[in-house]
């Protein structure tokens, strides 16, 4: 009798991406609170995560520091706007802390990679290193942004998105896509299925902001944009099925 050799199959060959960039903003963790962190809230986005981890799916973060504290804030009310952001920055830290520390309670290696060096709280930005760790199953949290002023979260997403070679960027959001105009004030608001980048610039229908679009429509990186509120929402898009809208060329 002869045995048929053995053929693992991964997990990821079911999904729709192999690996992929979530984005998040820092208010998402502050569940109904105003400010701050809302730790069950924080857990459940961890299981989110670690929900798509578990398909295969290498995964990078980027999360904003918005629910602690928000340069534009800072620099509306006198700071200096490259010292405000650069305490934007920090703010992005202590967010990829908390998520690191949720995902690792739940069995998912994680590394904290920030472009300001911290050596005790954080890894320093090297590429080939963060992908080393993607190649190795661990989730990359980057944090610090950038490491500039001037630059939003967002940017950070599409610039490290690309850098890691995602095939494309998720945006986690408290609405199901991007709309015509906001749901939540305008019962008659349209949903896109897809949308190009260059309608989501010249509409302004904010997506991301123009540097974010600018830097995906030239890498031909798409961006799907979900609801983080609704459960298993990330995994079923990576699943194929699910609400969400498109933006791609």
């Amino acid at each position: 009798m002869t045995l048929s050799p053995k053929v693992d199959v991964h997990p990821a060959a079911e999904t729709t991406y192999k690996r992929v960039m979530l984005k998040i903003s820092g208010e998402a963790l502050m569940g109904d609170q105003g400010y701050g962190l809302h730790p069950p809230t924080v857990m459940r986005i961890a299981q989110e995560v670690k929900s798509v981890h578990d398909l295969g799916v290498e995964i990078c973060m980027v999360i904003g520091g918005g629910n602690i504290f928000r340069g534009l804030q800072g620099s509306a009310q006198g700071m200096e706007r490259a010292t405000a952001d650069y305490m934007g920055m920090l703010a992005t830290v202590m967010n990829a802390l908390a998520l690191q520390s949720a995902l690792e309670g739940l069995g998912i290696h994680t590394r904290v990679i920030s472009a300001i060096t911290m050596n005790e709280v954080a890894e320093p930005y090297i590429r080939r290193r963060a992908i080393r760790h993607l190649e190795k199953k661990r989730v990359c949290i980057f944090a610090a942004g950038t490491g500039n002023p001037y630059f939003t979260t967002d940017t950070a997403a599409t610039l490290r998105a690309n850098e890691m070679g995602c095939e494309a960027i998720f945006k986690g959001t408290k609405v199901d896509g991007v709309y015509d105009k906001d749901p939540a004030k305008f019962p008659d608001a349209k949903r896109y299925d897809t949308v190009s980048y260059d309608d989501v610039l010249a509409k302004r229908l904010g997506v991301m902001d123009a540097s974010a679009i600018a830097l995906a429509r030239d890498n031909n990186l798409p961006i799907i944009v979900f609801s983080l509120d609704e459960p298993g929402g990330f995994r079923g898009i990576l699943a194929g099925r699910g609400t969400y809208t498109k933006v791609h060329g």
